[in-house]
């Protein structure tokens, strides 16, 4: 195992991922990373060779399902009940959809801290 001066000692970094500087860590990133973005951009070679690129793509998508469960959230309350959906399922919905929004910002720091420790260890790129 290689010695590394960084240290993921913050909550945010993914459990999934081992720790920098150990054997196989950029493996464990990149395989985590590909779970946050659409399969179709998760095969594109590009973006598995480049980590990096595939970690900017993986914090755009994961700001975009932010936006998309915070407008829930906001709007949930106002267009629930012409679905005809009890007073309970709202309430329910809307603790649903806090969660995720707590859930979905976590995710996002811990993309930035796999991305910053990606740069500064340079593994920017694989070599297959």
């Amino acid at each position: 195992m290689a010695l590394t001066t960084y240290s993921p000692i913050s909550t945010d970094w993914p459990c999934q991922v081992k720790t920098p500087g150990s054997y196989d860590w950029e493996r464990s990133a990149v395989k985590w990373l590909r779970e946050l973005v659409p399969t179709r951009y998760a095969s594109y070679p590009h973006l598995i060779r480049h980590p990096v690129l595939l970690a900017r793509h993986a914090h755009i998508q994961v700001q975009h399902e932010i936006r998309v469960a915070r407008t829930a959230l906001q709007t949930a309350r106002a267009e629930l009940p012409a679905l005809g959906l009890p007073e309970s399922v709202i309430e329910h919905t809307i603790k649903l959809y806090a969660a995720e929004v707590l859930q979905l910002q976590h995710i996002a720091r811990s993309v930035r801290a796999v991305s910053r420790a990606m740069v500064e260890h340079g593994h920017g790129t694989t070599h297959p």
